[in-house]
């Protein structure tokens, strides 16, 4: 059964860094491309940040530039978002999500694949 699984959301202060990891699971091969998105209630869903397998490549959002890192641990089978200097407008419901965008791509139609998500919670 194909899985993703989010962790490592929670409750942080101001100016605070959180890591979240996926894990991915049940593929036959990898997939072509992780995303991780956000979203509050009530509001549209946002992609963060995306990489590809094959070769590492990575795209970010203009909120996340700077701030959010992803990155792939194969050997781990997660893809990691470590985000720092979070801001109360980051609280959200952080999901994971798998595709085929080639070019990678944060449009949320180019994932098929979706976690439950991890819910941030930036406050003081």
């Amino acid at each position: 059964q194909v899985q993703l699984v989010e962790s490592g959301g929670g409750l942080v202060q101001p100016g605070g860094s959180l890591r979240l990891s996926c894990q991915v699971s049940g593929f036959v091969l990898e997939p072509h491309t992780v995303a991780w998105f956000r979203q509050a209630p009530g509001n549209w869903r946002e992609g963060v940040a995306c990489i590809r397998e094959s070769d590492g490549e990575v795209l970010y959002s203009d909120s996340a530039k700077g701030r959010f890192t992803i990155s792939w641990d194969k050997a781990a089978n997660t893809i990691d978002l470590q985000m720092s200097t979070l801001n109360p407008g980051d609280s959200n419901i952080y999901y994971c999500a798998a595709g085929l965008a080639d070019p990678i791509s944060l449009d949320e139609e180019e994932y098929v694949v979706w976690g439950l998500g991890t819910q941030v919670t930036v406050s003081s």
